[in-house]
């Protein structure tokens, strides 16, 4: 049962005991639909009902408990990390792009070139430097 949110119990152990959600909010003293949102994670049930809900499912509270939190999404620094690596190789692009592009049109000054495909040097390497940091650590 564990590394399933709360919801995820409830739903796996009431339907263990084979009970519809109407069965399981009649016992409770709430609605259905409290029991649905319950079991989608939309929200939680009082927390002094949560001794009943171990006594209707026939275990410890410390065991209804042992669940993750459903709450821990992809938020570590290696997905900022990926994301500002793709966003500084980006700009890179970009600058790289625009010099072409303005360099064929005759449509940008050599010294204004020179700024722009800096920028995108520039974001290569902090990108470079933030890969070679991740390798390390």
């Amino acid at each position: 049962m564990k590394n399933q949110s709360f919801g995820q119990m409830i739903s796996s152990l009431r339907k263990e005991k084979g009970m519809t959600q109407l069965e399981l909010a009649e016992k409770m003293g709430v609605t259905d639909k409290a029991v649905s949102k319950w079991e989608r994670d939309l929200s939680f049930p009082d927390v002094n009902s949560i001794p009943k809900i171990a006594e209707i499912f026939e275990i410890s509270i410390d065991e209804l408990m042992q669940t993750k939190n459903s709450t821990d999404k992809k938020t570590d620094n290696t997905e900022i990390s990926e994301i500002l690596d793709i966003a500084l190789k980006g700009i890179a692009l970009a600058m790289g792009i625009a010099v072409v592009v303005l360099s064929f049109l005759n449509q940008i000054e050599i010294k204004n070139a020179m700024s722009l495909l800096g920028i995108g040097l520039v974001c290569l390497a902090l990108s470079q430097f933030s890969n070679k940091n991740k390798d390390q650590g």
